[in-house]
């Protein structure tokens, strides 16, 4: 096994304990998003908390988005995201797989 293939795995088992030593580590914590703890933290300080704007879509089918449906638009702001970038990879390693080929061509 060469260097490069033991740094990834090394750096993929380092993430995924990043991601799992606090679900085993923290048992019965609550692990509650950034919105959450901002609105926590202003009724500490300020007693009330009042938005400004209610979210577009909200706005339109007057009520709240279940939680399913706010996974799924996650899910595919992530999914977009993800493409993206792999797309941006990809021609980044088929420009240097193309001026390899460009450059041994020419001796």
């Amino acid at each position: 096994m060469n260097k490069t293939k033991r740094t990834v795995i090394l750096l993929i088992i380092a993430a995924l304990l990043i991601a799992l030593i606090p679900l085993f580590a923290l048992k019965g914590a609550e692990f509650g998003g950034s919105d959450d703890a901002g609105s926590v933290m202003i009724e500490e300080i300020r007693g009330s908390y009042e938005p400004w704007f209610t979210p577009v879509l909200e706005t339109m089918i007057k009520g709240e988005l279940p939680g399913e449906v706010e996974s799924l638009f996650f899910c595919l702001q992530t999914g977009i995201g993800i493409g993206i970038l792999a797309f941006c990879m990809g021609r980044f390693v088929e420009r240097k797989k193309w001026a390899n080929t460009k450059g041994t061509s020419e001796l």
